[in-house]
């Protein structure tokens, strides 16, 4: 019997192993890999050129796969799910937040948690859904996470993914790449991980420059920020080398740090600060370079549980960065109450000198 039981046991074992295994090679094998630099698609072509001193809006929206509604919590923030609810609740949330970017109608539209096709949101495609409601757009979309499955949380995992991030656009985009950062988690784990990207969109302005408008999401949970270190320097040389050229240039997203002029002890909240959330170093910001934040509105909560106000921490993360030759002339925070996404939209209003 005791012979029996090892044997059991030892087949288990080796049943277990095999299987991970296969798992791993699977996933090394369909692993997306993207190139450093990668050219988009322009979709729905249309818009003409930005003119000097006439104010244009860009708005920055990450829609959390509309599937982390107020109801939700998420497991990397110390909850337990990591899928939407119910396909209903899914497709209640793409549906209200397309109406609010809609009825708000910005000129430049910049989300992030776009999913086409993942279990986490039932496979519903949020793209396509967009492109539809938002036709009066040029739009340009760049995958930034393409995994096979997700193994976590164990007892309700994540599963397949494919999703990204939009630019909309009113103006004419003259060309889009996107563009890889550099840096990453070891192997196995960033098999399951995202693929941090950004999209660089090329906008003619009159006179011969270009706006040089930008959407980013930056890594979260990377224990000691390093990934996030090397993605900051990415960008900054990034940016300073389009200003240099005499181009103008908008960085927005998901910025995944506290902005400056930011603070989230000016909200009320209850418990400790996260580890996700840490300050952006002093030494990014490029000189001349100017934020446009609100900071009396938080753009994102934490998913330890189901958002409840004055009880969830709240910060500022979501924001755009502008060079010295765009002016800005309003930025506005959209208390949504995290309703249908762990984030806020920002909306700024820029002139280019």
């Amino acid at each position: 019997m005791l012979r029996k039981l090892l044997i059991g046991i030892v087949l288990a074992i080796a049943a277990s192993v095999l299987i991970l295994c296969l798992y791993l090679g699977y996933m090394s094998v369909t692993d997306y890999k993207p190139q450093e630099a990668i050219k988009l698609d322009i979709n729905n072509r249309q818009g003409e050129p930005i003119k000097k001193g006439v104010p244009v809006s860009v708005m920055t929206f990450n829609i959390g796969y509309c599937g982390l509604d107020a109801g939700e919590d998420f497991f990397m923030d110390g909850g337990t799910m990591s899928r939407s609810r119910s396909r209903q609740q899914t497709q209640t949330n793409l549906e209200n937040i397309a109406d609010f970017l809609t009825k708000e109608s910005a000129d430049m539209i910049l989300l992030q948690e776009v999913d086409i096709k993942a279990s986490r949101s039932y496979k519903i495609n949020e793209l396509d859904y967009l492109q539809k409601k938002l036709q009066d757009y040029t739009n340009t979309f760049a995958t930034n996470y393409k995994v096979a499955w997700v193994p976590v949380p164990i007892t309700h995992p994540m599963g397949s993914v494919n999703g990204g991030i939009i630019t909309f656009s009113r103006y004419l985009i003259e060309s889009a790449v996107r563009y890889q950062f550099p840096g990453g988690e070891a192997w196995p784990r960033q098999l399951a991980e995202l693929d941090r990207c950004f999209i660089e969109n090329r906008l003619p302005v009159e006179g011969g420059k270009e706006l040089i408008l930008i959407n980013s999401h930056f890594s979260a949970y990377d224990k000691g920020g390093k990934i996030r270190k090397v993605q900051l320097t990415y960008m900054k040389n990034h940016m300073l080398a389009e200003y240099k050229k005499g181009n103008y240039v908008i960085v927005g997203g998901d910025w995944n740090h506290e902005l400056p002029c930011t603070d989230p002890e000016l909200f009320k909240w209850e418990g400790v600060r996260p580890d996700w959330c840490v300050k952006l170093p002093e030494d990014f910001t490029p000189e001349g370079f100017a934020w446009a934040v609100d900071k009396s509105i938080p753009t994102v909560r934490n998913n330890d549980k189901a958002y409840q106000k004055d009880v969830n921490f709240v910060a500022v993360i979501d924001g755009m960065l502008v060079s010295p030759n765009v002016e800005i002339q309003k930025v506005t925070g959209y208390d949504l109450n995290f309703q249908n996404s762990d984030h806020n939209p920002v909306k700024g209003i820029f002139i280019l000198k």
